[in-house]
């Protein structure tokens, strides 16, 4: 797990590193079913339900992964089928950054909490910052969320 991190932070991070290294070909690894990454913050965790709620029929059509205590909600409450990665400040956001780095997602739906500090803040930015290199849709609130998942529903049906 922990070269995983590193590997993601070094490419995220270092541009003599990243220029060496081919970015993933997003055509060709690009499944039909959506591959789904869900984290939310203590505080939205709430908001993260209801929109999974929301968007249930859909959402069980997608291949999901999500953070420890995320991913047990949206199991236990809703049913759905989740990859549970670690909690986010043991090295849940980093594992999911090495998914994206792989290929292996689509699109990120993170609603994190601006108003409260976390102790894992390099690993939120390492993630966000994934997202922005290898090009990912990160939705960090509900308005974004529900935009993204919208667009995904018609561009699968």
């Amino acid at each position: 797990m922990a070269a995983c991190a590193i590997a993601v932070f070094l490419y995220a991070n270092l541009p003599c590193i990243r220029d060496h290294l081919p970015l993933p070909d997003m055509t060709t690894t690009q499944t039909t079913i959506p591959r789904i990454a869900l984290i939310a913050h203590d505080k939205k965790k709430d908001d993260m339900i209801a929109l999974a709620a929301e968007y249930r029929a859909f959402l069980q059509g997608c291949t999901l992964s999500a953070t420890g205590t995320t991913g047990g909600r949206l199991i236990n409450e809703l049913g759905l089928v989740v990859e549970r990665k670690h909690s986010g400040p043991i090295g849940g956001d980093l594992q999911i950054g090495s998914l994206l780095v792989d290929g292996l997602i689509d699109c990120v739906i993170f609603l994190r909490d601006p108003m409260t500090p976390q102790p894992h803040e390099p690993d939120i930015n390492a993630l966000v910052r994934a997202c922005d290199v290898h090009n990912i849709p990160c939705a960090t609130n509900v308005s974004t969320e529900r935009l993204v998942l919208s667009q995904l529903m018609g561009t699968t049906s």
